[in-house]
């Protein structure tokens, strides 16, 4: 913070790019445009700007007198929204005979531009005014020379205590050094997760790769990270919800649940006569191909939005809408024999946990699983990924515009009806096979909680699927007769166990 000596220097001074003098203490927008030019520095000299209220153009005191209402007013504007990154600036006050000055000291932006209500404020010498387009493009190229992509920046809210450091050191560190490095490696897990581009050093914060990878609450920071999965009992969104879910937690703890959910609730697999003698088994989707479609959603998004990933299913397809569309060198001409990674480390981490292999196959593999499969081809567009299942006789197929096509019935694949079983009559059993549908879904949500947490209570899984308990005492049961799950010890005091099948 400055001192008294340097603040009469700055009252004796004129105004500048890094001095703004004011009598008022009731104009916010006035002072929120000054902190955001300040936090801006246009003339790129990495020094402190310097709001003084309480004082005129001639740097005399008008005989204001702060209190703490009036230093709480102007301490909000830092985090009440509306200044976006929020900036990093002090407020003080200092007393003299003929009146308080109080000041608001505020630092230059790591990540430029700095907005006010969505327009970016400068300094041009004494006064502000609003960047041009050239000068918010220097702005913004300074921010990409710092930190080149998003998660590589650091999240300026954030500390150490908002990651999970013991997953990152358990589960992690394992996996991404070798066990002799690790056994000769003294640093600090700050050091550590900052050799990784997990944390930022120099400002003290973990980087959004880490929030997003190990944070105890991700969504706190990005309001968009997480995956809704939506059940419609429809051809559209408009048709009743049968089940709904949402994702959300670091990636570390949230990629697993993913995963087992894919497995037992999406893909369906089922025997289908082939003689009188001998039957094959038939799957509504390749599990891989659909696998891999939600880790990329995942890897590839956007996660500067507050847009979700939607898992959408239908009971003719699946939809997964990606926020953000195709990311530097990748074009919709070259899509999908080129990639680019929004998120490299994001990317990076998911890899070494096993969830992606970026070796940019993965969607002509997709594609052709699911044609061996019987499904079709994907669709997707070129601002969303939206993938669609094959449809059976009478369905029909929305293009990447979402205008409904209709399939010729002798060129749609046969095998498959989204989630449901396929038989001579398509609509026989609808009502019992979307029911059956629901609670394997429960299920499959009930085994994951469980493996994330063992001590997990009937009454925490029936607040979280929003059932009462008694269906989840039915559930649970079901899955102890079948042997998938058991309980260990006292009813007070014990824990579940996923039984892992040999």
């Amino acid at each position: 913070m400055v001192t008294r000596s340097e603040l009469l220097d700055l009252l004796d001074s004129t105004e500048t790019y890094r001095v703004e003098k004011t009598v008022s203490t009731t104009n916010i927008d006035k002072f929120s445009e000054a902190i955001c030019a300040f936090a801006n520095d246009m003339p790129g000299t990495g020094q402190n700007g310097y709001l003084l209220v309480g004082v005129r153009d001639d740097g005399s005191r008008c005989g204001l007198k702060v209190d703490d209402e009036l230093l709480k007013r102007f301490a909000s504007i830092r985090s009440d929204g509306n200044i976006l990154p929020f900036p990093k600036m002090n407020v003080d006050t200092f007393s003299f005979d003929d009146g308080d000055v109080l000041v608001v000291e505020v630092l230059p932006c790591n990540m430029p531009p700095v907005r006010y209500r969505g327009r970016t404020f400068i300094r041009i010498g004494p006064r502000k005014d609003l960047a041009t387009r050239e000068e918010e493009e220097l702005l913004t190229e300074r921010r990409s020379g710092r930190f080149p992509t998003f998660d590589t920046t650091p999240c300026m809210e954030a500390t150490l205590d908002d990651i999970d450091t013991r997953l990152f050191a358990m589960q992690y560190l394992p996996l991404a050094v070798d066990e002799e490095t690790l056994r000769y490696d003294h640093r600090s897990v700050k050091e550590r997760m900052a050799s990784l581009r997990l944390y930022d050093l120099k400002n003290d914060c973990p980087t959004y790769a880490g929030i997003i990878v190990f944070g105890k609450n991700p969504k706190y920071f990005l309001f968009g990270d997480y995956v809704q999965y939506v059940y419609f009992n429809g051809k559209d969104e408009g048709a009743d919800i049968l089940n709904q879910y949402a994702f959300h937690g670091n990636l570390a703890t949230m990629l697993p649940k993913i995963d087992v959910f894919v497995e037992t609730a999406l893909i369906r697999q089922y025997p289908v006569p082939v003689s009188a003698l001998r039957e094959k088994l038939v799957r509504n989707f390749p599990k891989w191909a659909l696998r891999e479609l939600v880790m990329n959603a995942v890897m590839h998004r956007d996660y500067l939005g507050n847009a979700p990933i939607k898992l959408y299913q239908f009971p003719d397809r699946i939809e997964i809408t990606n926020p953000g569309g195709l990311y530097g060198k990748a074009r919709p001409e070259n899509f999908p024999n080129e990639n680019d990674y929004r998120n490299p480390i994001v990317a990076e981490c998911m890899r070494t946990l096993g969830y992606v292999n970026m070796f940019n196959h993965g969607i002509k593999r997709v594609q052709q699983e699911l044609v061996d499969n019987g499904n079709g081809m994907a669709v997707f567009s070129i601002d969303r990924i939206t993938v669609f299942s094959a449809m059976v006789k009478g369905d029909s197929l929305r293009d990447a515009n979402g205008f409904v096509l209709e399939i010729p019935e002798d060129d749609r694949p046969l095998g498959t009806n989204g989630n449901f079983h396929v038989t001579e009559n398509v609509t026989e059993n609808v009502t019992e096979n979307v029911t059956e549908n629901v609670t394997e879904n429960r299920l499959s949500f009930i085994i994951g909680e469980i493996r994330s947490n063992r001590f997990v209570t009937i009454a925490e899984l029936a607040q979280k699927l929003h059932v009462n308990k008694m269906t989840i005492r039915r559930d649970m049961e079901k899955l102890r007769q079948n042997n998938v799950v058991r309980r260990v010890g006292p009813d007070k005091g014990g824990h579940w166990e996923v039984i892992e099948k040999k």
